[in-house]
C-alpha cells in the first residue's frame, strides 16, 4: 500500500493539537495565538522535509528518477544522454575563379542562425560550393533549428572579395537535434535494463540506433535483404518534423562497410555509428521505412474538436506503428474516444485491422468529416 503523504492542513492541525496537548491551558487554535503562528511555521518546515522526502523516493529508480539521478541509473548500464547534434549541408556561392572560402568562415541563415564552413573551397566555374554545419549554442542543448530544405537563403557573415554575399542552399540541412530529454532518455535507460547487451541481438541493434542523435524510434530485421543482413529501420520525430520524422537521407551500409552500397544522410549517421559495435560478418543496412498514408473517415466529431482528434490519431499510429506490421482499428477508436469533448462518434472507414506491406510506416492521411 503506498505512504500517503499528510497535507499542510492536516500538519498544521497536528502541531496545533500537540501543542495544546503538551502546553496546559494553551489554546494554539486561536487565529492570532503566537502559538498557532508557531504550530504553523512547525507544519510548513515538516511539509518541505516530506516535499524532499518524495523526490528522493523518485530519485530510486529509473522508472521515475530525473536529471543527473537518471543519468547515474544510465551511467550503470553504459547508456549517456544524447547530446544535441548540429545540422550540415552543402551552400553555393557565386563568385569569381580562385578566389576562396577558408574553413571556419561564419555564415547566417535568413533567420540568423548561424552556421561555419567546415572546409575550404575555391570558386571554379563561376560558383563554389561550401560544406558548412550550424554552429553549436554555447550552454549545447539545441541543435534541430538548424535543419532546413534546399533552397533557403544565406548571407556570408564577413565578405569576401569575388565572392557574391548571398548563396542558397543546394542540399536540405539534416542531422540537427536538440539535447536528448528526461522521457526519452528515460524510455532508452529503461529498454537497456530490460534487454541486457545479447552479442549482436535485434534488442542491442535496436539500442544502438537510439543512441544516435536524433533518433526516436527503430526496428531491427534480420536476414531481411538475405543471410547474415541486418535492416534497422530509424525514424527521427523530432529532428525531421517537417517530414514526419521519415529519415533524409539514401538507405545503405556504413562508409567502411565494402560489402554494399554506401548510404547518405541521416541513414549513413546511424550506419557509422553501429557499424563498430555490430558482430564483425553482420551486413548492416539502414533503411527509411516507406510512408502508407492511412486514410479515415468519421462521424459524428464537431469541427472545434476535428484538430484535436487528427492529432490524437497520428499519436496513436506513431505509438503503435512498425515497418510491416499492423493498423490496430480498436486502438483508433480508443485514441479519438481519449479526445475532451468527443461523445458519439462513429468510425466508417476502414472497418477492419490494415497489415502493411513490408518495411511501411503507418501515417495519417486524409481524415474525411461527416
Amino acid at each position: 500500500m503506498p505512504y500517503l503523504r499528510p497535507t499542510l492542513t492536516q500538519l498544521r492541525n497536528a502541531c496545533a493539537q500537540q501543542l495544546n496537548a503538551r502546553l496546559p491551558d494553551a489554546d494554539a487554535l486561536l487565529r492570532f495565538s503566537n502559538l498557532r503562528v508557531i504550530a504553523d511555521i512547525d507544519a510548513a518546515l515538516a511539509c518541505m522535509l516530506y516535499g524532499y522526502h518524495d523526490w528522493i523516493a523518485l530519485q530510486c529508480t529509473p522508472f521515475t528518477a530525473t536529471d543527473e539521478y537518471l543519468e547515474a541509473w544510465g551511467a550503470l548500464k553504459g547508456v549517456t544522454r544524447k547530446p544535441c547534434a548540429q545540422a550540415s549541408g552543402l551552400i553555393t556561392f557565386g563568385g569569381a575563379d580562385g578566389k576562396l572560402i577558408l574553413a571556419g568562415a561564419g555564415i547566417t541563415r535568413s533567420d540568423g542562425v548561424g552556421y561555419s564552413a567546415t572546409a575550404a573551397a575555391e570558386v571554379s566555374g563561376g560558383a563554389v560550393t561550401v560544406t558548412v554545419a550550424a554552429v553549436a549554442d554555447p550552454q549545447g542543448l539545441s541543435g534541430a533549428k538548424g535543419d532546413c530544405p534546399a533552397g533557403t537563403q544565406f548571407t556570408l557573415a564577413n565578405a569576401v572579395a569575388g565572392i557574391d554575399s548571398t548563396g542558397t542552399a543546394v542540399t536540405p540541412f539534416t542531422g540537427g537535434a536538440d539535447i536528448e530529454g528526461n522521457d526519452d532518455y528515460r524510455a532508452r535507460v529503461i529498454y537497456i535494463y530490460q534487454n541486457p547487451p545479447q552479442g549482436g541481438s535485434a534488442a542491442d541493434y535496436i539500442a544502438w540506433a537510439l543512441a544516435v542523435p536524433g533518433v526516436t524510434r527503430a526496428w531491427c530485421v534480420g536476414s531481411g535483404y538475405g543471410p547474415g543482413t541486418v535492416i534497422v529501420y530509424v525514424m527521427l520525430d523530432g529532428a525531421n518534423v517537417a517530414h514526419n520524422g521519415f529519415p533524409q537521407g539514401t538507405d545503405g551500409c556504413a562508409a567502411d562497410e565494402s560489402r554494399g552500397p554506401t548510404a547518405s544522410g541521416d541513414q549513413l549517421a546511424v550506419a557509422n555509428a553501429i557499424y563498430p559495435l555490430r558482430p564483425v560478418t553482420a551486413l548492416l543496412y539502414v533503411v527509411s521505412p516507406l510512408a502508407s498514408a492511412l486514410d479515415i473517415s468519421i462521424r459524428g466529431i464537431d469541427v472545434q474538436n476535428q484538430d484535436a482528434v487528427r492529432a490524437a490519431l497520428t499519436a496513436q499510429l506513431a505509438a503503435d506503428g512498425q515497418p510491416g506490421g499492423d493498423v490496430i482499428l480498436a486502438h483508433l477508436w480508443a485514441a479519438v474516444s481519449t479526445v475532451p469533448g468527443v461523445n458519439d462518434f462513429l468510425i466508417l472507414s476502414p472497418t477492419d485491422d490494415i497489415p502493411l506491406p513490408a518495411g511501411a510506416l503507418p501515417v495519417l492521411g486524409t481524415v474525411t468529416w461527416s
